[in-house]
């Protein structure tokens, strides 16, 4: 299956291409913003999990691109961008990059010694692992990726702050909602019209951090397990099945986008061109040192080898 067939069936990647977006993505935190406004009065951001890109352009078109072509821009006073991630990324204008480990204290650090000593206004991560394909593993997992990114929130993010992250949907979708409602006075579920219906991914939207008083970034993980049950007793395990029957918890779920927009299940026609026939585009910008780079060398080479050997059985039976 060519590119040309995902062209069709996945119309945001396509439009990714033709917009000059690293990955489809990018739609996604456009169209929070578009229901939110999350990039309103934003001085310094921060995109954790950045690579290939894609939200850390979308933040420097909306932030630093305007200011920069503003008549106050030109005099100083640029919006600043910190992209964190582990793996390296091709450079975007007016974003700095810091190749480090977001559970790391050290990367805090060194992002608010890119402020200035001050702290963001904006932090997002669409960080994701790999998924396996069992849901009740890839939320697991997914959940201690926020975990370590609210735990880099805490310190880098100022008090009426906001902060967006990837989430799984699962059955402890509930707690994770009463542990971000510690730090945040409002929180949302949020499902960008570009995100897929068949995925269980959607966006915690959360606004106005807010921690509790004589709150220590240290104290993090104690808070965190308190929440789990409804007396912050020891000897229950920290689930969200507390969170059901009377201490029901209804979570405010939000559809983003146009809804009269691209649907991301559907496929769409190719667009028509002079010569008869659409040429599909290469990525906007391949990943520089991809963590897969050495596995698939090593399968080409493997399989070029097993080539060999089923060629010669055949000359020599």
């Amino acid at each position: 299956m060519g590119k040309a067939s995902k062209d069709k069936r996945d119309i945001y990647y396509r439009k990714a291409k033709e917009e000059g977006w690293r990955a489809r993505s990018a739609f996604k935190l456009m169209q929070i913003d578009q229901e939110f406004n999350i990039f309103h009065g934003v001085e310094r951001a921060v995109d954790l999990c950045a690579a290939p890109g894609s939200w850390s352009q979308v933040l420097s078109r909306n932030l630093y691109l305007p200011a920069k072509l503003s008549s106050d821009g030109k005099d100083g006073g640029l919006p600043l961008i910190v992209a964190i991630d582990l793996q390296p990324m091709a450079p975007i204008e007016g974003v700095i990059q810091v190749q480090g480990d977001i559970t790391n204290a050290r990367t805090a650090e060194v992002v608010i010694r890119h402020f200035d000593g001050c702290k963001a206004d904006l932090v997002v991560c669409d960080g994701a692992p790999d998924v396996t394909g069992l849901h009740d593993m890839d939320e697991f997992v997914q959940s201690q990726l926020i975990l370590a990114a609210l735990t880099i929130v805490t310190h880098v993010l100022k008090v009426g702050g906001k902060f967006v992250a990837k989430i799984f949907r699962g059955k402890d979708t509930s707690l994770l909602y009463c542990q971000l409602k510690l730090f945040f006075s409002q929180v949302t579920f949020a499902k960008p019209k570009s995100s897929r219906n068949s995925s269980i991914e959607a966006f915690a939207v959360c606004e106005n951090y807010s921690p509790p008083e004589g709150f220590k970034e240290k104290d993090l993980y104690h808070l965190l397990e308190k929440v789990g049950t409804p007396s912050g007793a020891d000897d229950l395990d920290c689930r969200s099945g507390w969170l059901e029957g009377p201490n029901k918890v209804y979570i405010p779920f939000l559809a983003c986008g146009d809804l009269s927009g691209y649907d991301s299940d559907r496929s769409y026609p190719l667009p028509s061109t002079e010569g008869g026939t659409y040429q599909s585009l290469d990525p906007v910008q391949p990943p520089i040192a991809p963590p897969y780079k050495t596995a698939l060398e090593m399968k080409k080479a493997s399989s070029h080898g097993a080539g060999a050997d089923t060629s010669k059985s055949y000359v020599d039976p």
